[in-house]
């Protein structure tokens, strides 16, 4: 089925209110959802609806939660999501941790009590666009052990890096989770009976496997193995310890109905560039920006999703006909 995305975008709010879900944060949640499917991550997009509706309905998740912001200090925010989505709380706390930025240079937020975000870099490009450098740091519920460990403690801890360019050009948005692959793509293996390639996952044992049930069973592997594991602290600690969120073994799933609120943790670094590079950073990023594009067979990061994303205003959106059927029946 194609869509528009404004079409999209309506039918995945429509099914959101009808799972308990407050207007103004369905439309919320819905944008951001079309806007991975554009993107050209599915994992992110529509499929999520379900269990975001399931979740609602179920008191999992606060679908009629409304963020409280405090100011923590001129350039410290606290956004506490009260158990609710976590696209409208950091929606709302974006723009005044942005002007804290530009005040002080450099802000902080801190997002609590909060949900499944994303695609981390659909966060931090708006800032971006809008003059500012932009980090993102989230945890998630237990995905990965420590290094030589067997037991998930982490999430696979997104991060994310935005930054403006010269007039005219789109932000440079870095977005990455630290598993060497997303689960998703074990999930899918296991669904189609497919063996997954050693080096992805460990049994619950942690021996290295490419049995992609046992995978689920046990934990992903970090990037960078051992020194992706000390990065998976980091974020941890930056996403959860800092924003007194649940740690990753704490929370609970983002794909069922299953337990209470899982209670993960965001956190924002915002920066003025202007406050130290004055008016040449974004010269200065073209010049190493051109200085990438001029080895042969290099790109920026985000181009093909720059690509996916024009292709997907111009021409919508495709979606399993399943998953919309499923849409239209819970939107009624």
């Amino acid at each position: 089925m194609r869509l528009t995305l404004a079409d999209a975008e309506a039918l995945a709010a429509r099914a959101l209110i009808a799972g308990n879900t407050g207007a103004d944060n369905a439309r919320d949640v819905a944008r951001a959802l079309v806007a991975a499917e554009a993107d050209g991550q599915a994992g992110h997009g529509l499929s999520r609806v379900a269990a975001y509706a399931d979740q609602a309905r179920a008191g999992k998740v606060a679908g009629h939660a409304v963020p409280k912001l405090s100011e923590r200090g001129h350039a410290a925010l606290l956004v506490d999501a009260c158990d609710g989505f976590a696209f409208p709380a950091i929606a709302q706390g974006l723009p005044r941790a942005g002007g804290m930025a530009r005040n002080c240079g450099v802000a902080g937020m801190a997002v609590t009590n909060s949900h499944h975000f994303g695609m981390a870099g659909y966060h931090v490009e708006g800032p971006a666009s809008r003059g500012l450098i932009a980090l993102a740091f989230g945890n998630s519920p237990a995905a990965i052990a420590p290094w030589g460990g067997k037991r998930g403690l982490f999430g696979t801890n997104p991060i994310a890096f935005a930054c403006p360019r010269e007039r005219g050009r789109p932000p440079l948005v870095i977005d990455l989770s630290l598993s060497k692959v997303a689960r998703g793509r074990i999930m899918v293996a296991a669904q189609k009976g497919e063996a997954i390639p050693e080096g992805w996952a460990l049994d619950a044992e942690g021996r290295p496997t490419t049995d992609a049930k046992s995978a689920l069973k046990g934990t992903m592997i970090p990037m960078g193995d051992a020194k992706g594991a000390a990065l998976v602290l980091m974020v941890e600690i930056l996403a959860a310890a800092l924003t007194g969120a649940n740690f990753g073994y704490e929370a609970s799933s983002f794909f069922d109905d299953k337990g209470g609120p899982p209670r993960v943790g965001q956190f924002f670094l915002l920066i003025d560039p202007g406050k130290f590079a004055g008016d040449g950073f974004g010269a200065r990023v073209e010049v190493l920006a051109q200085a990438i594009l001029t080895e042969s067979g290099t790109r920026l990061p985000g181009e093909r999703r720059l690509k996916l994303r024009a292709k997907a205003q111009a021409d919508g959106i495709e979606i399993p006909d399943a998953l919309h059927a499923d849409l239209v029946k819970r939107a009624g």
